[in-house]
């Protein structure tokens, strides 16, 4: 469901002048959630997202649900920056945030762990390098369930 509403939504939300940079969907009996984080394109240079923005997207995002029934109960939809600790999605994602702290949590278990935290040394098609216990661990892009920012205060880091 989840490839199927960024699929949807993406293309709208980009031609409003704005990066979807995670949707999450929980369904629940009764109602469900619909998350997405938008960011503005070069937004470190900005004052980054705004609630006039969220709102517009999410009436965009509103009116394109219900045209297109993707949703078929109901659901709650949230529309907000990706706050510090930004998910990361895409190869853009992770290399524009190359030496940032980053958690990750893989889909399969390797060497008896799911969860890294590390720095982030590389990024690329192929996937990611992560700086863990002064070893670099290697992912293929598929093989990242989530990927999130660590907040540093104090390091002048984002």
């Amino acid at each position: 469901m989840r490839a199927q509403l960024m699929e949807l939504l993406e293309r709208d939300v980009v031609a409003m002048g704005y990066e979807l940079i995670e949707l999450e969907f929980h369904p629940q009996h009764g109602g469900g959630l619909l998350r997405l984080y938008i960011d503005r394109p070069g937004s470190a240079e900005t004052e980054g997202v705004t609630v006039d923005d969220c709102a517009a997207v999410s009436r965009r995002v509103g009116e394109i649900l219900d045209a297109s029934e993707a949703i078929r109960s109901e659901y709650t939809l949230e529309v907000s920056s990706p706050g510090l600790d930004r998910p990361l999605r895409t190869q853009a994602h992770f290399e524009r945030f190359l030496g940032s702290r980053v958690h990750v949590e893989t889909s399969l278990p390797r060497a008896g762990r799911r969860r890294w935290t590390g720095r982030l040394a590389s990024a690329g098609a192929d996937g990611i390098g992560l700086e863990v216990d002064g070893e670099t661990v290697n992912f293929g892009l598929g093989e990242i369930k989530t990927a999130r920012l660590v907040p540093e205060y104090g390091t002048g880091r984002e």
